[in-house]
């Protein structure tokens, strides 16, 4: 299973929904980057994504986007082969 990292805030319902949806899905293990306990990880987020709101999410090395752009890849079927495929592949 390719891995998650997420970038998170404590407080924040969208990065609980995304975390939910993906156990849902399997997923038993998802690092957390908290923005809110280091403004220099808030800064590579940014830098990374163009965005400053979380959740930002990856699988492997595929940027998936927030909570909304999660839910819709699930809806469109595609989350759970990108969650399976190997690193490798997705890269």
């Amino acid at each position: 299973m390719n891995p998650v990292k997420m970038y998170t805030t404590q407080v924040c319902p969208f990065c609980l929904r995304a975390k939910a949806l993906l156990r849902q899905r399997g997923v038993e293990a998802i690092e957390e980057i908290r923005v809110d306990l280091d403004p220099v990880q808030r800064d590579a987020m940014i830098g990374l994504t163009g965005r400053r709101t979380v959740p930002q999410i990856f699988i492997g090395s595929t940027y998936v986007g927030g909570c909304d752009e999660l839910v819709a890849l699930d809806h469109r079927g595609g989350l759970l082969p990108l969650l399976a495929a190997s690193s490798a592949s997705s890269a």
